[in-house]
């Protein structure tokens, strides 16, 4: 016959026993797909937004992140105009008053340029864009867009006003 003190001790032994075996199930959990996360995490990412617009160090002083947009643009305005102030183009080409210029902010924080004519009005483009290729050099650092802390390209479109007295 089994004592009462030896059932008492054998009792909570079993129990524990019992418990620690079903308790394995949670450990049995599913691990997720890594390729399935990252699909995932993908998906969720918007790719048309960047975190961080690129900018000028001349607006790392504006704190609002309007504010510090329209610095961006209004101080790269303001150079692409300098640089286009020569009489090149508005002697060349007197009926062009203003110009699109897509910019490219390349993650490595150089800048590229690319005239966008309008195709209605006859213009000798490589003639314009080996202008403005020529011109538009020696910008000061650019900081490049920002993307989950990752520096990435973007680009954007410009109107340029190449006569500013004529107006």
């Amino acid at each position: 016959m089994v004592s009462s003190t030896n059932m008492k001790k054998t009792i909570p032994i079993l129990l524990l026993l019992s418990l620690s075996l079903y308790s394995c199930q949670y450990f049995n959990s599913q691990i997720p797909d890594q390729n399935e996360l990252l699909q995932k995490e993908l998906k969720a990412i918007n790719w048309n937004q960047v975190d961080e617009l690129p900018n000028f160090t001349s607006c790392d002083s504006v704190a609002d992140k309007t504010q510090k947009k329209q610095c961006f643009f209004e101080y790269l305005t303001q150079l692409i105009q300098q640089k286009l102030s020569s009489d090149t183009l508005t002697v060349l080409y007197p009926q062009l008053d203003t110009i699109n210029v897509k910019v490219t902010v390349l993650a490595n924080a150089t800048l590229a340029f690319e005239p966008q004519l309008n195709d209605t009005l006859s213009y000798d483009t490589a003639k314009i864009d080996s202008i403005i290729k020529t011109r538009l050099v020696d910008f000061p650092k650019v900081n490049p867009a920002i993307k989950r802390g990752i520096p990435v390209k973007t680009q954007f479109v410009l109107p340029v006003i190449l006569n500013v007295a004529k107006k």
